[in-house]
């Protein structure tokens, strides 16, 4: 008889997911054998699917998520049995990293590396804010104290890090920007033209220096197609979702509606 978890596998085996479905389908079956919870790392939005997919697999389970403050876009999972009646521990600490930001103008990029030059997995950090002088990193709270006192620089920037509080975090609040367009087809690289404002063959170029992803996959082909509700995210410019995708014109281009998160 073909398991919860087997029929997980198989249904992602050779895409961009197979290796995370099977790491956390591992984690729900552990969860629905012993009829309490397991914790993922940080997820990223696909991921997320996956995980709710794999929830939905398994009888009597149910997964929630929480990346430490409202609105966190990388969160980890927890798979709970239906009949446990504890509450979860999300285990994750927030590390304040300042700097004088007179001298020094540090990125998300800046920040990010410099934490995987300490050997840091990426599955291990959950969301980066950056605000003047500040960076918050939200990150598995085994962490927290390795993480304050071994990051001193970030980029050519002196630092001092802290442990701090989640509840100091502000809900995330991001900006928008609606987009009414018309493009030739729906390929990626169109509307990664329309949504970010640059040109059809700067977004391909784009594309093949792997800078963008459509819903937090790598986008292989400039001619990949999209659809309502999909998320383009690129490097260093954000997101862009497909809103709506209306009639074609007179001159035979396709109408869109998109909406760029700032």
């Amino acid at each position: 008889m073909t398991s919860a978890k087997d029929k997980i596998v198989r249904f992602y085996k050779g895409t961009e997911g197979e290796e995370t479905a099977a790491r956390l389908a591992d984690i729900a079956e552990q969860a629905a054998r012993t009829q309490k919870f397991r914790l993922s790392c940080f997820l990223n939005p696909y991921e997320k699917e996956i995980a709710e997919t794999i929830a939905a697999t398994f009888e009597d389970l149910k997964v929630d998520f929480f990346g430490g403050y409202s609105g966190a876009e990388r969160e980890r999972a927890v798979f709970s049995h239906r009949d446990f009646g504890g509450s979860p521990s999300y285990d994750i600490a927030v590390i304040n990293a300042t700097w004088n930001d007179d001298f020094a103008h540090i990125t998300h990029r800046d920040v990010l590396g410099s934490l995987m030059g300490q050997g840091i997995e990426r599955e291990k950090v959950g969301d980066i804010i950056v605000t003047g002088g500040m960076a918050r990193i939200l990150a598995d709270a085994k962490m927290a104290d390795f993480l304050a006192l071994n990051v001193t620089s970030i980029g050519s920037a002196h630092v001092s890090c802290a442990i701090g509080s989640l509840d100091e975090i502000p809900p995330r609040e991001e900006r928008v920007k609606e987009i009414s367009a018309t493009v030739a087809s729906l390929r990626v690289d169109s509307i990664a033209a329309a949504g970010f404002g640059m040109s059809r063959s700067r977004a391909a170029s784009d594309i093949e220096a792997d800078k963008l992803k459509l819903n937090w996959q790598p986008v292989k082909n400039a001619s990949q197609s999209v659809k309502v509700g999909d998320v383009l995210s690129m490097r260093g410019r954000g997101r862009v979702e497909v809103a709506e995708i209306r009639g074609k014109t007179k001159k035979g281009r396709i109408g869109v509606s998109l909406i760029r998160y700032i």
